[in-house]
């Protein structure tokens, strides 16, 4: 089975915000054993083998007290999902879940919260050494779609589809993905494209969402 790898490399800065408009990221899915961590910003980035990080992660946007996000499903695709949080691997980039969790997507904890101002990011794999996962149908979502993310104290937040884009990995448009907005947001990554030499894909699709 073909691989994909997604870093996302960040580095801190004193306005860390929503996490993250001054980082570097190739965000994505990994679907083959953990690769070797990059030595550049552009490198393929190690995928997390397992589900935590030892690395210290950037304070959420939200505050302690917002109920992390539980539950994410998509009607109009048939996707649902319950969601683990993500935080950083110790190289520095972004973890994915693990490619045995691949029907399990991930939420990002050094972004925003769903529902409070930021992006807020939800990872999953589009296919994994095990076959098809979580984001596989994601390419078929349309403008105005429904996203539905619930938290674990059981509210449920709607987002509606405002674009999406294919984008090549090595010019993943970090700022508009992490950078800060003024309400809430919500950006789904996934793998796309072609395959490389190397076994993995070439570039990233990001679905946008505005809070409804």
């Amino acid at each position: 089975m073909p691989s994909c790898t997604s870093p996302h490399r960040f580095r801190r800065t004193a306005a860390l915000l929503t996490a993250l408009a001054a980082c570097v990221a190739l965000a994505g899915c990994s679907s083959a054993e953990p690769s070797a961590s990059p030595s550049s910003a552009q490198g393929e980035a190690a995928s997390g083998s397992t589900g935590s990080t030892g690395s210290t992660e950037p304070s959420r946007t939200g505050g302690p007290d917002q109920p992390a996000p539980a539950h994410v499903s998509i009607p109009s695709i048939g996707i649902q999902s319950t969601l683990m949080e993500l935080g950083l691997n110790p190289d520095g980039t972004v973890e994915v879940p693990p490619a045995e969790k691949g029907m399990t997507a991930g939420w990002y904890s050094g972004g925003s919260v769903p529902g409070t101002p930021g992006p807020a990011v939800l990872i999953g794999h589009n296919d994994t050494r095990f076959g098809r996962a979580v984001f596989h149908d994601l390419k078929n979502i349309r403008d105005g779609a429904e996203v539905l993310v619930r938290d674990g104290a059981g509210r449920t937040l709607r987002y509606t589809v405002t674009g999406k884009e294919a984008v090549s990995k090595k010019v993943f448009p970090t700022d508009k993905v992490y950078g800060p907005t003024k309400d809430s947001t919500l950006r789904l990554i996934t793998c796309d494209g072609e395959f490389d030499a190397d076994g993995h894909t070439v570039d990233n699709l990001i679905v946008y969402g505005a809070l409804a």
